[in-house]
């Protein structure tokens, strides 16, 4: 298990866009959110992929870019919330490399997310109440997957020291 590959899953609203470009500096390496890459490849957006296309055909899209990052020494990937949901990508990025599982509670999600709400199609209509429900049910559904990451980073365990931590015990 190299360091070197570093794959950041949670919640929408975790943070893993933002810890991708801190740790891409620390490592002095590239960093990269899947999601972006599925939309340049697929020339549209990730809520016209889902209504267009389905699900079906986005997941397969979504599996196909991961793959990309085989052929890549050193990176840390911002993971869609599902991705580690579907087919075995959970278990292709633990056998590429680590991934960390960031989090956060409820509480610090809605926060976040009530304030970008109109760039994510899938919680855009939902009132606060509604908001809690759809991440709590997201998280129910999720949680066998998010479980088998490498580490888990409650709220109170994210922070600049822990993640450096865990990537120099790596050796990146």
């Amino acid at each position: 298990m190299a360091a070197e590959k570093i794959f950041l899953i949670g919640m929408m609203g975790s943070g893993k866009s933002y810890w991708t470009k801190k740790i891409s500096k620390w490592i002095k390496s590239a960093g990269y959110d899947l999601d972006d890459l599925i939309e340049m490849n697929e020339e549209k957006t990730i809520t016209e992929l889902f209504k267009e296309d389905g699900e079906e055909y986005f997941r397969k899209s979504e599996a196909k870019i991961l793959r990309w990052f085989k052929e890549k020494k050193k990176y840390v990937l911002a993971t869609g919330g599902g991705t580690p949901c579907f087919g075995d990508n959970m278990a292709w990025m633990k056998k590429e490399g680590i991934v960390i599982w960031l989090d956060e509670s409820i509480e610090v999600l809605v926060e976040r997310l009530e304030n970008e709400k109109e760039h994510r199609p899938l919680i855009a209509n939902l009132d606060r109440t509604q908001l809690i429900q759809f991440l709590q049910d997201k998280l129910v559904e999720r949680h066998a997957f998010y479980q088998q990451a490498d580490y888990r980073l409650g709220s109170d365990k994210i922070s600049d020291s822990t993640l450096k931590n865990i990537i120099q015990k790596h050796g990146a």
